[in-house]
């Protein structure tokens, strides 16, 4: 069992402060596991909404859930939208028997409805699955080939991975997406999510991708929404400074989880990753994607120019301007572009991260760290990105 100690305080927080916390994120990335350390799941206050038994308890939701006291949890809540209306009307009793712990497979209906219903009573969190911190860095090769979902992590061999990932994919496509309303058959949608795995890392082109799968832009983007929203993807929004040059304007594409675009790439083994062509890309999407994770800033992106310029990361967290470089190198060393990023962005640091293990300085606000820093934590990688 691995602990997520700092995900399980960050919970504990949101409830302290919000009547209603909605915990959110793909399924099997261990929601429901976080959410049993703080309601077991045979209590009365516990509502699995894939269960036949709670969906018959909660027949009258009102009488259901009105007398209980303390925490209440309820899981795949998207399943029961006219519960938000509900939960509203629960949560605004003065003095408040109980507080609301709300999971959902990363539905944007969701969202939506929660926004809608519980405006100013609700918070978020987001999560994913295993994050570097939490398996240490001693795992970072596996943690890379595998991926982050915790049952494709945990398993006994590469070969059990594979097949969990290879279930995992085909159930989402047959069965979680008609639930979030796409009519789109399977056998397209994972046409255009393999496509995906071999844009990942390069700039979104929905009209190169609408004439690969003979589809209109439209429903290119449609599909690349879709995903994103469920958290599968990430689109790496462009940052525009107010400079004289061409810049990209469109966003940078990644598949969130290494372990399902390498299950998408017919990457088997460690040995086959460093091999491939895509190697270099999944793992900048890697130490994206971990540090992000890690840092929680308050917005990311990516930025470049059409001269060849580029950021692969710029983080803004606490009104500063923190720029990232993903370098799968022996020892990274000041580029030409670093110097125009510097200068062009007004960076407050820029920090190189890449697989060795030291860190040492470049140059004035720049600064080498080993990915290994990541798996430290975030308050480790601060002091590293903050000097």
């Amino acid at each position: 069992m691995i602990e997520r100690t700092a995900l399980q305080q960050t919970i504990q927080q949101a409830l302290a402060r919000s009547r209603v916390v909605a915990l959110i994120g793909p399924r099997q990335c261990g929601k429901t596991t976080l959410a049993r350390r703080f309601v077991p799941p045979d209590s009365v206050n516990y509502f699995d909404l894939e269960d036949p038994v709670s969906l018959a308890r909660l027949d009258q939701p009102m009488t259901a859930l009105s007398p209980l006291t303390g925490l209440v949890v309820i899981d795949e809540i998207q399943r029961r939208p006219e519960l938000f209306p509900i939960l509203r009307v629960l949560c605004d009793r003065d003095p408040l028997p109980a507080r609301f712990l709300v999971l959902g497979s990363a539905s944007p209906v969701l969202l939506r409805q929660s926004a809608e219903s519980l405006a100013g009573r609700i918070e978020v969190v987001t999560m994913a699955g295993f994050s570097l911190a939490e398996v240490g860095a001693a795992a970072q090769a596996r943690h890379w080939q595998r991926g982050a979902f915790p049952l494709a992590f945990l398993t006994a061999s590469d070969e059990d991975s594979l097949a969990w990932r290879k279930n995992f994919i085909q159930t989402f496509l047959e069965r979680d997406l008609p639930q979030l309303g796409s009519a789109t058959p399977a056998t397209s949608f994972f046409r255009f999510w393999s496509l995906l795995a071999h844009y990942h890392g390069q700039v979104w082109n929905a009209a190169e991708a609408a004439r690969a799968l003979d589809v209109s832009e439209s429903t290119a983007r449609r599909y690349l929404d879709l995903l994103a929203g469920v958290f599968m993807v990430r689109q790496l929004a462009p940052w525009y400074a107010n400079l004289a040059k061409r810049q990209i304007k469109s966003p940078k594409i990644y598949l969130r989880d290494t372990g399902l675009l390498h299950q998408l790439l017919g990457i088997r083994t460690e040995q086959e990753l460093l091999l491939h062509p895509k190697s270099g890309a999944s793992w900048e999407g890697y130490v994206i994607e971990e540090v992000i994770k890690a840092f929680a800033p308050d917005e990311a992106y990516f930025w470049g120019t059409h001269a060849g310029a580029e950021l692969d990361l710029l983080l803004v967290k606490h009104g500063r301007r923190l720029g990232v470089e993903c370098k799968r190198i022996d020892a990274p060393r000041l580029t030409p572009s670093m110097h125009i990023v510097l200068s062009d962005l007004a960076l407050d640091h820029l920090t190189v991260i890449y697989p060795g293990d030291r860190p040492y300085p470049l140059a004035a606000r720049v600064t080498v760290v080993p990915l290994a820093a990541i798996a430290a934590g975030a308050q480790a990688l601060a002091s590293e990105v903050l000097p």
